[in-house]
């Protein structure tokens, strides 16, 4: 080694050493699987929630909700008597939860502290499936997939208030915070903006190429819907005027998504093909896959926890035998909610 050389080399090392070492590492592991929640027991599953000042994780269960401690990984409670239970809605400010009961077209209020249920609300569509509280009118909105309709419940008032007519069956939805709400249109492939001070629809937007889209969210200070459909394609769509932005491939049988602002990735929970898809926003017109995550087949459904950059998702193992509806038949006690971050 020339002599120059050797007289620099020891001060190089002094650099490198306090290089900090979130500059040394070049990218941040990927996601993995960390943990599967073995709760068992009988029934089907749709929706989870995560409330996040409690720490609380509310997962659906064909007639009750589990109640998850996701810090201390264990299940501290259930709320009963929520026949054909799909969705959960949390408000923090009403210190109130709210359970879209889609067998008995009601809807379960719980206090959000003591897990009990205060009130059952009757009244709503048929089938009442994705379910949010809208902070902008404090109002809880149901989404009826027979109805074809949105119902709306005042909460101070335990009741049902209005109804507005949708062009088809709705699926999930999401709200802004400042008046619009969005829901996805199934069977029509289509996505329609609400106002949510008069319930009335404002805009309808084609998804087309995206088929059947199911899970919906929102980057909301850029004003982007991540629509996520059957045909293996999330659509990116702007949130004021409807216009696509992009499509990104996913895996097969989606049911729902979620954006994580901090790390600006939208993750798609692929039930069929048993992964995760993460997608980076470059910018809000430019999106990429970064990694699919292998989880479990049946994960079709999940929930952020924002904190930790974790995802909870439903599953089970499913058998060869087919139910009266059509799906495959569940092994028994085999439900668990999977843990998916970084280690």
């Amino acid at each position: 080694m020339p002599r120059p050389i050797r007289k620099l080399l020891p001060a190089a090392l002094l650099v490198l050493a306090f290089i900090p070492p979130a500059l040394a590492a070049a990218t941040p592991p990927a996601p993995r699987l960390l943990s599967r929640l073995a709760l068992g027991g009988p029934g089907g599953w749709d929706y989870l929630a995560f409330d996040a000042p409690s720490r609380h994780l509310f997962v659906s269960r064909g007639d009750r909700v589990l109640v998850v401690d996701v810090d201390s990984g264990k299940q501290i409670g259930t709320i009963p008597d929520t026949a054909g239970v799909h969705g959960i809605a949390i408000a923090d400010d009403l210190h109130r939860g709210f359970i879209s009961d889609g067998r008995s077209a009601s809807v379960t209020v719980f206090d959000l502290a003591s897990l009990k249920t205060l009130a059952t609300i009757t009244g709503t569509g048929q089938n009442p499936d994705a379910i949010l509280y809208d902070s902008a009118s404090h109002h809880v909105l149901t989404f009826n997939g027979r109805s074809a309709s949105a119902s709306v419940i005042d909460p101070a008032k335990n009741a049902v208030i209005g109804s507005i007519a949708l062009p088809g069956k709705p699926e999930f939805a999401v709200a802004d915070g400042a008046g619009h709400v969005y829901v996805n249109i199934e069977d029509k492939s289509e996505l329609v903006q609400l106002d949510s001070a008069t319930d009335k629809v404002l805009h309808t937007w084609p998804l087309a190429p995206c088929e059947s889209p199911s899970g919906l969210a929102l980057d909301n200070p850029h004003h982007r819907l991540f629509a996520v459909c059957d045909n293996r394609t999330m659509a990116v769509l702007d949130a004021v005027d409807g216009h696509p932005v992009a499509k990104v491939p996913i895996g097969d049988g989606p049911d729902a998504v979620v954006f994580d602002a901090a790390e600006a990735t939208i993750y798609s929970s692929n039930g069929e093909s048993g992964t995760l898809t993460a997608v980076h926003e470059d910018d809000p017109d430019h999106y990429r896959v970064t990694v699919t995550i292998p989880t479990q087949a049946s994960a079709r459904t999940l929930a952020l926890d924002p904190k930790l950059h974790r995802l909870y998702l439903s599953a089970a193992r499913l058998g060869t035998a087919r139910q009266a509806n059509g799906r495959p038949t569940i092994e028994p006690d085999s439900f668990v909610v999977l843990t998916v971050g970084r280690p």
